[in-house]
């Protein structure tokens, strides 16, 4: 995930519900973007436009990792039958009570990622993956159950949550320089074994000692036998003295920075649409797809969210979030202040409900030329600013935008009627989905860039970066008074 001060890679509708309790019906929050669709939209919570207001913390629970680059925990929650699952940036697992916030069990890996991370949870395991590999375990103690090796010397790491589709579990390498290769694989979910791999990037590249990229830092959707991606960029961003403005990958560098459409049995690519070829801005187009009855959506770090109709394949529209400066065509040997930048644009996923498309958008610029960004540690998250922007799924037409005054790294969130989201300066906000109109504005107990999840009448989410000193790294939990 580009969160804040990342320096990985550049670089993330079926409902599930579950009776729980005096008939009741409840839902859970299984996949990393709740559903197989990736809408980020639960229903029969008791959150909702009368209740959100009323918010309140009711548990919290220490983050034991130490922060590192992206912090400590940036992975959205899952939670089923009653627990969260949460995966903090050393792999590590821990199971808590979704009422208490109370540990049940721990699983430790300590393999440290760039992150997002994340689980997936589904007949009684959970799913997840360190910098090396994919693993299940077993829901109820924590067990091992299988482990999965998937870095090559031309896939450096993984980073992603994966997703669980029956039989099927989906993950991704990430390829970076020098020849690096991402591809994406489909795992059997019983036993780790490799059903099918696909190299998301075709042919060789040009300077294979400097250039390299592809892959997926997020997870797929998985509708109608199609499995939906969306795709890294190519390295380097910007360029090199040798070869400026993305010479080492001649050409349009496919399959980066693009809607991937695959067989979900075989693997065999049935369609793509490249949003950005030879990209020099580090454009990914790496949000999970939001697929509805017509369309599928995506968008990324170059702040355009796109719409394709998923019978013709046709582009429906396009809309423009956020700050747009210098961001198209080569970039001019002097330098120029780019925006989106590194790590500004749509940075987390979206979410979908009522036929309106959630955007969560990060204003954050950076100087750049055709050798180039500067050092991105020389650029602090915090000088950025956010937006959350309703869009009209049918029309692309914007609907409603909140300006925020910190970057949203925290994803859009839906549950009755409430879109919910994360700021990097450690603010929980909710907004009424239909106009936009504030109802939450809590302060969470340090900074966050992680999403939240929302299961019975709990709101779950991390806040895993420690922006002044004494604060504390925790996952809270939240419910109506």
């Amino acid at each position: 995930m580009q969160n804040a001060s990342r320096v990985g890679a550049a670089g993330c509708l079926f409902l599930v519900l579950a009776a729980v309790g005096c008939g009741a019906s409840h839902s859970s929050w299984p996949q990393p973007n709740h559903d197989r669709s990736n809408t980020r939209a639960a229903s029969s919570t008791g959150i909702d436009v009368a209740s959100a207001p009323r918010l309140h913390p009711v548990w919290r629970f220490r983050i034991r990792a130490a922060p590192k680059e992206s912090g400590a925990m940036t992975a959205t929650p899952v939670i089923a039958d009653g627990v969260v699952y949460v995966e903090d940036l050393k792999s590590n697992v821990y199971a808590l009570d979704l009422g208490t916030g109370l540990i049940k069990w721990r699983r430790v890996f300590d393999n440290t990622s760039p992150g997002p991370n994340g689980l997936a949870v589904a007949g009684g395991r959970v799913y997840g993956v360190t910098d090396a590999e994919a693993f299940a375990l077993s829901a109820s103690t924590g067990r091992i159950l299988w482990r999965r090796l998937l870095v090559s010397p031309t896939e450096q790491f993984v980073e992603m949550a994966p997703l669980s589709d029956g039989g099927r579990l989906y993950v991704s390498t990430i390829g970076l320089s020098p020849g690096g290769r991402g591809a994406i694989y489909a795992l059997d979910a019983a036993t780790g074994r490799l059903d099918w791999r696909f190299d998301t990037i075709k042919g060789r590249w040009r300077f294979p000692g400097e250039a390299g990229g592809g892959g997926a830092w997020y997870p797929p959707s998985v509708v109608g036998g199609v499995v939906y991606w969306g795709t890294t960029n190519p390295y380097p961003y910007g360029g090199s003295r040798a070869h400026p403005n993305g010479a080492a990958f001649a050409g349009a560098a496919l399959y980066t920075d693009s809607l991937l459409a695959l067989d979900a049995k075989s693997g065999a690519l049935l369609w793509y649409r490249q949003v950005t070829p030879h990209d020099v801005r580090d454009y990914d187009f790496q949000l999970p797809p939001i697929v509805t009855r017509r369309l599928v959506v995506g968008a990324g770090k170059a702040g355009r969210v796109i719409a394709w109709d998923r019978r013709t394949h046709a582009r429906v529209w396009t809309a423009r979030v956020g700050l747009h400066r210098n961001d198209t065509g080569p970039l001019p040997a002097h330098r120029v202040r780019v925006c989106p930048g590194l790590l500004g644009g749509v940075e987390t996923p979206m979410a979908f409900a009522g036929g309106t498309v959630f955007v969560p958008v990060v204003d954050l610029c950076m100087v750049a030329s055709a050798t180039g960004y500067v050092p991105l540690g020389t650029v602090d998250p915090r000088s950025g600013r956010g937006e959350l922007v309703a869009i009209d799924a049918a029309t692309g037409r914007r609907l409603w935008r909140d300006r925020l005054s910190a970057p949203d790294f925290g994803c859009a969130t839906v549950a009755g009627g409430v879109v919910f989201t994360t700021t990097f300066d450690g603010r929980l906000l909710g907004f009424d989905a239909r106009d936009g109109r504030r109802l939450v504005g809590l302060r969470l107990s340090a900074g966050t860039n992680a999403c939240p999840a929302v299961a019975q009448d709990r709101l779950v989410v991390a806040a895993g970066v420690r922006l002044a000193k004494g604060q504390q790294l925790e996952v809270e939990a939240f419910a109506p008074r």
